[in-house]
């Protein structure tokens, strides 16, 4: 028959339906696809097919064609919420927030009570900074649903990242109750309570031997052991585990080298003043504050200095200002940066960029008249932000530089900074990025604003203050008491900017000197002072 829309009974294609998902739940994508096609084949209509088609995507890290798969069955059935989530949550992981925020109100409009579904609206909630939000949809789930260690995860992380941690230690204790072997839950507790002694660590070295064959789990286990040994003072220990614990990391990620050393040229030697003097400057708009520089640097801690203050928001670690790059340049390499999209960049029209960026940002920066987008990799982009949004404040983060390439060793990031997990690497990248942010000082004097962490920890008002100045806003003293600014905080230092500022990172990396002797030597060779 040339028409095979009739060839299957409505039995056959339920049948085929069950093991298109069982075989995705089983992990095996490629069986799951397979069912897809015959199920479409059939009957191109179909929406559980489109929607399944959807998963084996997402599982597949498709990300186009799940765009395509879930538009297919919201258009199909406009009552979907499932699809309708999925849609919302890879709008905002595009940074295209106003798409995002139209899929989560047609999901929202539906009413949905499936597990799943809500935990998708927390996560979108989350993304888009709306942290107490996303927090009632995941203890909504945590009830409806117990002990399920996604949602589990999910909530205590939420909790985090609001400054509840007693509450966030309670649940990571009952998924380790549950499951004992839970990587991210024994990362997560150390992350957020400080160890008195070392049961907690004894049970990680046991349980991390298990995951010999999996290097991920393991660097969880890892990282979580060497910072309760800090907590300790045990820092030999210490650093064997962080050591350890990058060293498996590493080993699961792919880092091009060169690939950002042609990228740290390409900016040096065609983001030049000719090149910024020749094209118009962009959008007026004075709301923007960026900080920016190294991770674990204190951007968090200034941050929290200047949205304690009335007329300021925190946006986050926003994405946006790239993404407006790639999506006006249509890059399309999965490489957030490059020196082929800083190439594409400099023939785009800086009035775009700003529009584009204010547009996908107005979701996230609240009311005030000001926000701070605190993603520490715009240093990167300070030529094109300065000629997109002119008005713009920059604050750079300074940091000694062997403190500031510890603190990243020593930290297990999700899916950035993969220079940060050798000692070579980093103390490499650390160096491209000091020379860059001199030829930005010397290009552009005066244009962003340098603030040592080093002094601000030391001396907290005169240098909250002249920041403050620099940002052309009037003094608060709220900006002292940070630490009680209850604002969430969704990135590594969650919880110590609970606390107000103290000492004790400054020159914490000759605990290890001796350990450490790669990094220095690879850092003095390229120039820098120990």
């Amino acid at each position: 028959m040339s028409d095979n829309s009739n060839t299957a009974t409505p039995g056959e294609i339920e049948a085929l339906l069950k093991q298109g998902f069982a075989d995705l739940s089983a992990g095996n994508t490629d069986a799951a696809g397979r069912c897809c096609q015959q199920l479409l084949s059939l009957q191109p209509d179909l929406v559980p097919a489109h929607f399944l088609v959807g998963l084996v995507a997402l599982e597949a890290q498709q990300r186009k064609t799940a765009f395509s798969a879930f538009q297919s069955v919201v258009k199909l059935d406009r009552n979907h919420a499932p699809a309708w989530a999925h849609l919302a949550r890879l709008y905002m992981s595009e940074g295209q927030v106003n798409l995002a925020d139209a899929a989560l109100r047609e999901t929202l409009r539906i009413k949905p009570d499936d597990p799943l579904v809500l935990d998708l609206i927390g996560t979108t909630l989350a993304l888009m900074g709306e942290q107490a939000a996303a927090g009632t949809f995941f203890a909504r789930v945590n009830k409806q649903r117990p002990n399920h260690l996604p949602f589990m995860l999910n909530l205590a992380n939420n909790l985090v990242y609001q400054g509840e941690s007693g509450p966030a230690d309670a649940v990571f204790n009952a998924i380790i109750k549950l499951h004992t072997d839970s990587p991210q839950a024994h990362w997560g507790l150390s992350s957020s309570t400080r160890a008195v002694d070392s049961s907690h660590i004894d049970q990680m070295e046991t349980l991390q031997a298990k995951h010999a064959q999996q290097p991920r789990s393991r660097a969880f286990y890892l990282y979580a052991i060497g910072k309760e040994c800090e907590d300790l003072q045990l820092w030999d220990r210490a650093f064997e585990a962080f050591s350890e614990g990058a060293a498996a990391r590493r080993s699961t990620i792919e880092y091009d080298e060169q690939a950002e050393i042609a990228m740290f040229d390409y900016l040096e030697s065609h983001y030049t003043p000719a090149w910024f003097d020749s094209i118009a400057d962009g959008n007026p708009d004075a709301s923007p504050i960026f900080v920016l520089g190294q991770p674990r640097t204190g951007t968090t801690l200034v941050e929290r200095i200047i949205t304690s203050h009335s007329q300021v928001s925190s946006a986050g670690e926003l994405q946006q200002f790239g993404l407006a790059l790639r999506r006006l340049s249509n890059y399309r390499d999965p490489r957030r940066f490059s020196a082929e999209l800083f190439s594409a960049a400099q023939e785009l029209d800086p009035a775009k960029i700003a529009g584009m960026y204010l547009q996908t940002t107005s979701k996230m920066r609240g009311v005030t008249p000001r926000y701070v987008d605190k993603l520490p990799q715009n240093f990167l982009m300070i030529p094109l932000i300065l000629k997109a949004l002119p008005n713009a404040k920059i604050v750079h983060l300074v940091r000694d530089p062997m403190d500031a390439c510890f603190a990243s060793f020593k930290q297990l990031f999700a899916d950035a900074y993969l220079h940060s997990y050798d000692q070579l690497e980093m103390a490499r990248h650390h160096a491209r990025y000091r020379k860059m942010m001199a030829v930005w000082r010397q290009r552009f004097p005066g244009r962003f604003y340098d603030i040592s962490y080093e002094d601000t920890a030391r001396n907290l008002e005169p240098n909250a203050r002249a920041l403050l100045d620099y940002l052309e806003l009037p003094w608060e003293d709220a900006c002292l008491d940070f630490h009680q600014h209850d604002g969430a905080v969704a990135t590594a230092s969650a919880v110590q900017v609970r606390e107000p500022a103290h000492t004790r990172s400054i020159g914490r990396w000759r605990r290890y000197e001796t350990q450490l002797q790669p990094m220095v030597k690879a850092l003095e060779k390229s120039g820098i002072r120990i």
